[in-house]
């Protein structure tokens, strides 16, 4: 089994970003008009993942800290030695929230797709789609994630409007324990009305990757194209429900906390050897050294 989980907890962001494969209107029309689990079913369906025996949660969205009881489910996976992360795009990294979570939440993900300002306004990677992060908040943001004492990552989509870019001075700064790059993902019914001026072919994805990697070869550089990421990843929705995206377009099981995690499981094609490939297994009980 893959034990590493993404629950996509919240379904609401505060950016607006064209390419972005987890947008879930349709269980925002169909299933939670509010895009989230109320705040028990969510602690629900985390206990019921670490009773089933995934050793690694992500917490991701739409935007994850957006959630009021995101810290209630971090200290609820903690609780039962799950290692923790999120997926954030460091608009609410606040310090009274890397202040909270200290000791329970491991690992902070950070998407960072451009340090070119017009580049992020014209993927949308911008507030109400509107107002950029800029290199400068970037860096501070990393410091602060350093400080606070967890283990970095940054995430990377690559598109046709980042595909000439060379962020390996900013990845140098920040030394982020794993770099992850991902080709833009297209995903019927998720992005389709938006992605087609940012897609770009494998080749080019990889041309970027060599690109990047000449100057940071201290770091480590993890690739996803897009046949990488069909199938391997364990996902859950803001239903609480697993999903898989292996033939392009979500498929989702039926509701974890009705009727369990084995039940709902079945219905998903997951592919280990896949996750494996991706470099999916890596050493995530070891962060960095906590601060005082």
């Amino acid at each position: 089994m893959i034990p590493a989980v993404n629950f996509h907890l919240w379904e609401p962001c505060n950016m607006r970003c064209h390419f972005c494969f987890a947008t879930f209107q349709d269980v925002k029309q169909s299933i939670l008009p509010k895009g989230h689990l109320p705040k028990e079913e969510a602690i629900e369906v985390v206990k019921n993942l670490a009773k089933a025996g995934f050793t690694k949660i992500t917490f991701a969205g739409g935007e994850p800290t957006l959630c009021p009881w995101l810290s209630d489910l971090i200290y609820e996976a903690k609780s039962y030695g799950l290692t923790t992360m999120i997926v954030t795009n460091g608009t609410n990294l606040t310090n009274d929230f890397l202040i909270k979570n200290q000791g329970q939440l491991d690992w902070i993900t950070l998407s960072v797709d451009s340090l070119i300002e017009e580049s992020n306004l014209t993927t949308g990677r911008a507030i109400i789609g509107k107002r950029t992060i800029n290199k400068t908040v970037y860096c501070e943001l990393v410091d602060r994630i350093k400080q606070f004492g967890y283990g970095l990552k940054i995430n990377t989509v690559v598109t046709k409007i980042n595909l000439l870019e060379n962020m390996s001075d900013f990845i140098k700064y920040a030394k982020p324990k794993r770099w992850k790059l991902f080709q833009v993902l297209p995903i019927k019914g998720q992005n389709d009305t938006k992605v087609d001026a940012l897609v770009i072919s494998e080749n080019e994805f990889i041309t970027f990757k060599k690109r990047n990697e000449l100057s940071v070869s201290c770091i480590q550089v993890v690739t996803e194209t897009n046949s990488q990421m069909k199938g391997s990843y364990v996902m859950i929705d803001p239903a609480g429900r697993f999903f898989d995206n292996s033939t392009g377009i979500h498929v989702y099981s039926k509701s974890i906390n009705e009727v369990g995690i084995t039940t709902a499981i079945k219905e998903m094609h997951y592919d280990l050897l896949k996750f494996k490939e991706r470099d999916g297994f890596y050493d995530w009980e070891r962060t960095i050294d906590k601060v005082a």
